[in-house]
């Protein structure tokens, strides 16, 4: 798997576009992209990762996502299984700074979206009125269509029950310029956090020294890398926990931790959950 930052074109003369997408089952990446995203699974589940959590999802999910928030839906392959699908509708990132969202009236369609910063999960009965003016809107054009999202807007304030997927802090403005020389860290990261992170490699990928680098990393995500590696190693943690039957001591020292009390600890202070009450989601 890989980090991808995805450029998603909504043609200037809409301000979102609306598609049914079949989610690939081949090397799925962990991609971001500016826009905003409200992603309903039709069929087929398999796990999701959104900023740095990770967990199942199945038909009938709907979550919202902020712009530049990292994710991925991972397909698990099963037998006599529906393809898996989704709706997906990505809006402009600039829809809730334009005219028509700073009316009185719109407030708390621009809470709501906000609120997806961290993805937003929603639950309940009335994600099924959702997901039938989605399958509409699939069909719909011009005003009627900017009418129909409007509507979806109007449903999903309904919801009562909404779960804030992520811990992940909304990225700075900053963030975007040196998104490039970022992604090379973030990959390293990414496939040698079971094996050891090294400062002095991460520095090296941007020519920097070490503490020139932990300032730069700060400044333009809003985290220390120390803190980015931990939050990486916790997700890690949480996928094993997801996936296998290994003893939790284990996947601790295989998620570069060398102390359960210090692991416990911080698994809890990230997902608001022991290592072992998350377990028992999947069970």
């Amino acid at each position: 798997m890989e980090f991808v930052f995805a450029k998603i074109n909504v043609p200037h003369e809409h301000s979102f576009i609306t598609r049914r997408l079949v989610l690939s089952e081949n090397n799925p990446k962990i991609h971001s992209h500016k826009n905003y995203e409200l992603n309903l699974i039709i069929s087929g589940s398999g796990r999701r990762i959104v900023g740095n959590n990770i967990s199942g999802f199945e038909a009938g999910d709907l979550v919202l996502l902020g712009p530049n928030l990292p994710h991925c839906w991972e397909v698990f392959e099963r037998e006599n299984e529906s393809p898996p699908t989704c709706i997906v509708i990505h809006f402009d990132e600039d829809i809730v700074g334009s005219d028509l969202f700073n009316l009185p009236e719109l407030e708390t369609v621009k809470e709501l979206l906000n609120r997806g910063n961290t993805g937003l999960f929603f639950k309940g009965d009335k994600i099924a009125v959702v997901k039938e003016r989605m399958e509409k809107l699939t069909q719909l054009k011009g005003l009627e269509s900017y009418i129909e999202l409007l509507y979806i807007f109007k449903e999903l304030i309904q919801i009562d029950e909404k779960e804030s997927l992520s811990h992940t802090p909304e990225y700075p403005t900053n963030y975007l310029k040196d998104l490039d020389q970022l992604k090379d860290v973030y990959e390293y990261v990414f496939h040698n956090i079971q094996d050891g992170i090294s400062l002095k490699a991460a520095s090296d990928l941007l020519l920097m020294a070490p503490g020139s680098f932990c300032r730069y990393f700060k400044k333009r995500t809003g985290k220390t890398f120390i803190q980015y590696v931990k939050e990486m190693r916790i997700s890690i943690a949480a996928k094993k926990l997801a996936e296998s039957e290994k003893p939790i001591a284990q996947i601790c020292f295989e998620s570069g931790y060398n102390n359960l009390a210090n692991f416990n600890l911080y698994f809890k202070s990230i997902t608001g959950m022991t290592p072992s009450e998350y377990r028992k989601r999947f069970r």
